[in-house]
């Protein structure tokens, strides 16, 4: 009986790990909605601004007022890792760690690679092997365009004082609720638009200048981009974490099957011996 027990306190334990699975994963949908929902709506305003400013950088080649495009040797590189804060996600967090030291090891090896984290899980792992500057996971406790921007700010001012030559950011770009991609911006210089697409910023006529367009639009479009690549990781950490915990569930659902199978063939083979004792028992006095 001490088996039956066992198996008991089994089910009891998968059944309840069932039951926060399963509300983890209605948690995470009721927030997705909401994080889906403005995201889409960002899209195409921060596409069309990155596509203005491109075309912008294309016309300021040379000029010095296009301090957010200078290209320098690169010898500093900063990496912003945008990740959660929490786990149980799958493979959300891990990829963009994986991705982030690639780039450490692999895409800028021998140059000095450092981190900023945004988010509590790159600043756990990363700081164990590299120097991580700064981690601004409290953003996600109120995420709003200005609490992005102060970091945008941040960043843009590391560039232009010259602390990094290169501005790296790696996010999870939404999809959807089971689909995440890995990106890797250029964050900092600007990358201009080349070939058919940089002709066309000829075509702009600039008012009041382009010197003043320069001091406006391109930080406000560099915060923009910031902002855009936070919000995707917060819908994409709301998405893996719904399908991480429906998997669980349904995990946790098959493996409590499993066992209720398992005990009650061992209850029936217990009943089937106490009943074989109890007829060889009777057996035994009769003869």
């Amino acid at each position: 009986m001490a088996n039956l027990k066992e198996i008991r306190n089994r089910i009891a334990s998968v059944s309840s790990t069932m039951q926060i699975t399963s509300a983890m994963k209605m948690v995470s949908a009721a927030k997705l909605k909401k994080a889906q929902d403005a995201i889409t709506a960002m899209r195409p305003y921060s596409d069309k601004l990155t596509e203005l400013l491109q075309s912008l950088s294309a016309s300021l080649e040379g000029d010095a007022g296009s301090v957010y495009a200078q290209n320098r040797e690169v010898n500093k590189v900063l990496v912003v890792a945008i990740t959660s804060n929490r786990g149980l996600c799958g493979a959300f967090n891990t990829n963009i760690i994986k991705q982030s030291m690639l780039l450490a090891n692999q895409t800028y090896a021998g140059k000095q690679v450092e981190f900023m984290a945004i988010g509590k899980k790159a600043n756990d792992i990363l700081k164990k092997k590299y120097t991580v500057i700064e981690n601004h996971s409290s953003v996600y406790e109120d995420l709003t365009f200005d609490a992005i921007s102060s970091i945008a700010e941040e960043l843009m001012a590391l560039f232009t004082n010259g602390t990094y030559d290169k501005i790296e950011i790696v996010y999870n770009k939404f999809k959807n609720a089971a689909t995440q991609i890995v990106m890797t911006e250029q964050f900092l210089p600007i990358v201009p638009v080349s070939g058919e697409a940089a002709t066309t910023a000829a075509d702009y006529v600039y008012e009041p200048s382009k010197f003043e367009i320069v001091e406006q639009l391109i930080p406000k479009s560099l915060k923009t981009q910031l902002y855009k690549g936070v919000r995707d990781s917060f819908a994409s950490e709301h998405g893996a974490r719904m399908t991480a915990m429906h998997k669980a569930t349904d995990n946790a659902t098959e493996l409590r099957d499993q066992l209720k199978l398992t005990y009650n063939k061992a209850r029936q083979a217990a009943i089937t011996n106490e009943i074989l004792e109890i007829v060889g028992g009777a057996e035994a006095l009769s003869n």
